[in-house]
């Protein structure tokens, strides 16, 4: 039987975007993110000209991603957080290729990369009518 790891990885590689969560002077933000699944961490694509990447490098962050707002009408609908320690990477030229490439600009200012990976601690999994069985048979392009 999966775990809510390998559920939440299996979502994750299901969707590019999601939203990584910390706190400045106890005060939480939400940041968007890019991202792809790496054995059993999330690797995270950021703009490094708002400063959030050093907020989280070296802290506890969530991070979070569903399909919510883009499920075609019939399928299930899901959302993942995982919880865990995060750091400054670098990624190999493969995971740069999973990427993709990057957006021009960035509220207006051109677009430089920045990249984290979380260890997730905990994971959570809340979903309308999918089973762990319906997530491990879809491949997906994320988490390879």
């Amino acid at each position: 039987m999966p775990t809510d790891q390998h559920i939440a990885a299996g979502l994750l590689g299901r969707v590019g975007y999601g939203r990584v969560a910390a706190s400045v002077r106890a005060l939480p933000f939400l940041a968007p993110a890019r991202h792809i699944v790496v054995a059993d961490r999330v690797l995270l694509r950021m703009h490094r000209g708002h400063g959030h990447h050093r907020v989280c490098a070296g802290s506890v962050v969530a991070y979070g991603a569903d399909n919510l707002g883009s499920a075609p009408v019939g399928m299930e609908r899901w959302s993942v957080q995982v919880v865990g320690w995060c750091d400054s990477a670098e990624p190999t030229d493969a995971q740069l290729e999973r990427f993709g490439p990057g957006p021009l600009r960035v509220d207006g200012s051109p677009f430089e990369a920045v990249y984290l990976e979380i260890t997730p601690s905990i994971a959570t999994v809340h979903s309308l009518g999918i089973t762990p069985d319906i997530i491990l048979e879809h491949p997906n392009e994320h988490s390879k």
